[in-house]
């Protein structure tokens, strides 16, 4: 029989009949679960019932309680939403915790002295505009690719802070107006834009469009037909995508539907997310903890954790369970959205087809998440792009390592991942030629300049994704090799060791922290691992070869093009040592045979 501590029942007799929140603590004091309620003292003394103490997940959590404490509120909508607040701040063990979510993709537009304009998955208080969440996830990056195209606004990582001495590529190939460079663009030009990016990133195109046209006509009027022109044509395109706009805003509802597949303690679930009518994305969550799974409870805290947090709610939601919040939830949501959100349970016709359809894809990615099916090459490179944020779905990775000891034969390594698979004919090496001592960044540095300034000289395209072994110091000096050839905009990544945290260049503040068990830490540990190796091989080698070769060096009479035939037909210096003067003789002749001989025999005899 489970021994409950008198503290914890007395505190449980005396808590309020109200609704608020409950907060089970362990000896330390340490939250180990968050709980709501309509009634405190009504659902907390359920716990102690013996029907509820013999299931495992509670009896475990009431064995391990010895504290309670609550907040108490005036409903049961403050209550939900007080709860995911806890739930975020303390990640309580025996809670759901949402896990490996793909978040939403939304577009910048920052508060600089130059605004620029790039996709992001974090929302900060920073005094910058964010628009979104864009679905797909990659049109959001094709938005920017468009804004890059026609308001040449950049998402370039330049200190735009300062001046710079000349302008990079995105200048030259008209896709930035070169704010970076002193009297390439003036402050009442560049503001135009950014108000014009502004005016079509909030859907005012009607707005952008009378803007654009008096700039058209303008400077038709000034005879600046080339520049008229290009107008007429970004004119045409944003009547175009308002038309679209309100065609598909008159076809359907913004739906989404949830599914999943559970066999404690894991747990797949798919989120569809339909918009206008039509399934634009979907969402994988996973768990491994879940011992005791309630299906009701479980979508009751998932769907709080999921649509406070996000500033878009769409008007239905279809679940594959009932839930006892769910009324309440429906008020909550609809407050935030301000208008009507009903989550529903469909159990006949289309809706019920739709959430058969989720929840197969549940089955099928609790299969290829936990049965460790191989995914194709395609369904790897688009899951890097989402999980590090990146413009496109790396084909190829390039990754580089440092290797050396204390400072001494400095050299790295550069492998390649590409569709799918290390490619070893690609793999390169380098000998550290301009660093002195034990210097890592400025080794980074020189390494990544050789090798994309050459690819530059040769007009080879760039790999989707450059990854560094390393952390923040190491991604920098790559980013500033790369700056200094001019080479902008590039994905570059690192990954540090022992916290195995992802950097990725332009959101080092929003570092990628994967679940351990998530394939795509397991991918880029992996390349980072080989590059690893690949450079303490060579390391070793060049050392061995140094140390062996200076050793032969000492022998009198054997000159450098003998230690050179020695080591290539022996190996090593200590097989040279165990070799007779014949074996010797057949490779350097007779007069080089009897000297290394008795240099050895000299060195082992007894003194």
């Amino acid at each position: 029989m489970l021994l409950i501590p008198t503290l914890l029942r007395e505190k449980v007799a005396q808590l309020p009949l109200g609704p608020g929140v409950y907060l089970y603590k362990d000896g330390t004091q340490k939250v180990i679960y968050v709980g709501k309620a309509k009634s405190l003292r009504a659902r907390v003394r359920s716990y102690f019932n013996e029907d509820r103490l013999a299931e495992a997940k509670t009896g475990t959590l009431i064995g391990e309680a010895r504290d309670i404490d609550y907040i108490l509120v005036d409903n049961e909508k403050e209550a939900l939403a007080l709860e995911n607040n806890l739930i975020k701040q303390y990640q309580p063990r025996y809670n759901v915790l949402l896990r490996d979510d793909k978040t939403y993709p939304y577009i910048k537009l920052t508060n600089e002295r130059h605004p620029r304009v790039y996709v992001t998955r974090r929302l900060k208080k920073d005094g910058a505009t964010y628009f979104g969440p864009y679905f797909p996830g990659n049109l959001a990056h094709r938005l920017v690719h468009f804004i890059h195209r026609h308001f040449l606004v950049p998402s370039c990582k330049v200190d735009l802070n300062r001046y710079h001495p000349k302008p990079c590529l995105q200048y030259h190939i008209h896709r930035c107006l070169g704010p970076c460079v002193e009297a390439l663009t003036t402050p009442d030009i560049y503001a135009q834009a950014v108000r014009q990016v502004r005016l079509f990133l909030e859907g005012r195109h009607s707005a952008l469009a009378n803007d654009l046209r008096g700039r058209m006509e303008a400077a038709s009027l000034d005879m600046r037909f080339e520049e008229a022109a290009g107008l007429r044509d970004l004119l045409n395109t944003i009547e175009e995508l308002d038309q679209r706009q309100k065609m598909a805003a008159a076809s359907g509802d913004d739906v989404d539907i949830f599914g999943f597949y559970a066999e404690p303690p894991m747990v797949a679930v798919n989120l569809f997310h339909l918009r206008n009518g039509q399934i634009v994305d979907r969402r994988e969550f996973f768990w491994e903890d879940q011992e005791e799974f309630d299906a009701p409870e479980f979508f009751s805290s998932l769907l709080l954790q999921i649509y406070l947090e996000q500033q878009y709610v769409p008007s239905i939601i279809h679940v594959p369970v009932e839930f006892e919040d769910r009324e309440v939830m429906e008020e909550l949501l609809a407050e935030k959205k301000n208008r009507k959100v009903e989550i529903h349970t469909p159990q006949r016709g289309q809706k019920k087809a739709m959430l058969n359809l989720a929840q197969t894809n549940a089955k099928h990615s609790f299969d290829a998440r936990f049965r460790v099916l191989k995914p194709s090459s395609l369904a790897i490179q688009e899951a890097v792009q989402e999980a590090l944020n990146l413009p496109e779905a790396p084909k190829r990775i390039e990754c580089f390592d440092i290797s050396h000891v204390q400072g001494t034969d400095k050299v790295a390594s550069m492998v390649v991942w590409e569709e799918g698979r290390m490619k070893k004919a690609d793999y390169r090496k380098f000998i550290i030629r301009t660093v002195v001592g034990n210097d890592d960044f400025a080794s980074m540095r020189e390494v990544v300049g050789r090798r994309y300034g050459r690819l530059q000289e040769e007009k080879a395209p760039m790999p989707g994704l450059i990854l560094i072994d390393g952390g923040l110091g190491q991604l920098h000096a790559a980013a500033d090799a790369l700056e200094w050839i001019g080479i902008i905009n590039q994905p570059v990544a690192s990954i540090a060791k022992r916290e195995e945290i992802i950097y990725v260049l332009g959101q080092e503040n929003e570092p990628v922290i994967l679940d351990r068990f998530s394939p795509i830490l397991h991918l880029v540990q992996t390349i980072r691992d080989e590059a690893h190796r690949f450079a303490v091989t060579f390391h070793r080698t060049r050392r061995n070869a140094r140390t062996l070769t200076s050793e032969l060096d000492e022998i009198p009479g054997i000159g450098e093009i003998t230690v050179r035939k020695l080591l290539k037909e022996f190996g090593s210096s200590a097989l040279v040592r165990q070799a007779t003067e014949e074996e010797l003789a057949k490779r350097v002749g007779r007069a080089a045979a009897r000297k290394v001989r008795a240099h050895y025999d000299q060195q082992s005899a007894p003194v």
